[in-house]
């Protein structure tokens, strides 16, 4: 006999959603659904976005991680990179010129230190941009969203609008970063597409936009105030320059300028 009394959670309806409602639950969640069309029209708009979802990036989900992003290779070449410091070192003492060598060889490890945080925050997107039932951490209404992940990464975030894109923010989650916690930022689009924005302390120096692609994804990255940060989206450079031109300006709390061509705005972010 099934229950038809017991009221129907939101739980419930997404793991409907996902056919993984136990058999004795799964008719009277039916029946739910039958005599609640507000539960029954969600229900259908979340059936079409996971359906959009899967379509856009159900064979990404299945293709091997590159070797590139793996942790032991990431790891590997932090490894790496402490080894050539360490020698570094010792021969500048040799040498007498110990100053110098250590900050030619600062110098040298920051492309590599960038490398890294692009790959963890491009592997982060690939990752988490698949998930239809818990994309996120923290949902974008809740309040503690920007107060916690302020002050788990270290300075005070701000979640871009992205509205102007077709583009409303889900919420954030914590993740571990290069230099510390990271935040991850996700936003979602009408047709099912997925935008990332990733955030880590970073020790290097202040840079300008730059580009990186993985597999059908893309990156817009730079460092800023010590930290950090990447834009990851579907591999189209010039809507993700626009994008990520936008969101700096809010990062930073800056006044928008008015529209510009990529080219212009990746020259503007070089003399700034």
């Amino acid at each position: 006999m099934v229950d038809h009394s017991t009221p129907v959670t939101e739980d419930e309806l997404h793991v409907y959603v996902d056919n993984e409602l136990p058999p004795e639950r799964r008719e009277a969640v039916e029946a739910w659904l039958a005599s609640h069309p507000d539960d029954a029209a969600r229900v259908g708009a979340w059936r079409a976005q996971a359906d959009a979802i899967r379509a856009r990036y159900g064979q990404v989900v299945n293709e091997p991680v590159p070797d590139r992003l793996t942790l032991e290779r990431i790891l590997r070449g932090r490894r790496s990179r402490a080894m050539v410091a360490v020698a570094a070192t010792i021969a500048a003492f040799i040498v007498g010129g110990a100053a110098g060598w250590i900050a030619r060889g600062a110098s040298a490890a920051a492309p590599n230190e960038v490398a890294v945080l692009t790959s963890e925050a491009l592997g982060a997107h690939r990752l988490y941009i698949s998930e239809v039932r818990h994309p996120i951490e923290v949902r974008a209404e809740e309040n503690h969203l920007l107060p916690w992940l302020s002050r788990r990464v270290g300075t005070t975030l701000r979640a871009p609008d992205l509205g102007p894109f077709g583009l409303k923010l889900l919420g954030g989650r914590l993740l571990p970063g290069i230099g510390g916690p990271a935040a991850l930022f996700m936003y979602e689009g009408s047709s099912g597409e997925r935008f990332t924005i990733y955030c880590s302390k970073l020790s290097e120096e202040r840079t300008a936009f730059h580009y990186s692609a993985a597999d059908n994804f893309g990156a817009i990255y730079w460092i800023e105030g010590g930290y950090g940060w990447v834009i990851s989206g579907p591999g189209d450079r010039d809507r993700l320059k626009t994008i990520a031109s936008a969101a700096y300006d809010q990062i930073e709390n800056r006044t928008p300028q008015p529209a510009r061509s990529s080219a212009d705005q990746l020259i503007s972010r070089r003399g700034s």
